[in-house]
């Protein structure tokens, strides 16, 4: 087993960190359909962000699956314990 769950929440917490550096960005430069439109700083930069969420999102439930394979776990409750022990904001009551 490549991870342990302590380092399955550190993933959780720094995709999540990705995610607020999107929602951020994109509170900040506003709609990209608003007159004008973004600069291609802008845009590169959200296209970035966006892209590094993605990725570390898809690190995270790749490890998750893995995980809950090695320990015999359901996927999504290994996920549903890691986004609760990590805070994540869409975390749900455990």
């Amino acid at each position: 087993m490549a991870d342990t769950f302590d380092e399955l929440v550190v993933k959780q917490q720094v995709a999540d960190e990705a995610h607020a550096k999107v929602l951020e960005l994109r509170d900040r430069f506003g709609p990209p359909t608003q007159q004008g439109g973004w600069t291609p700083l802008q845009t590169e930069t959200y296209e970035t962000a966006w892209r590094a969420w993605r990725d570390l999102t898809r690190d995270v439930q790749a490890a998750a699956a893995d995980y809950a394979k090695a320990t015999g776990q359901e996927r999504t409750e290994v996920e549903a314990q890691v986004r609760w022990r990590a805070g994540s904001p869409e975390a749900t009551d455990q």
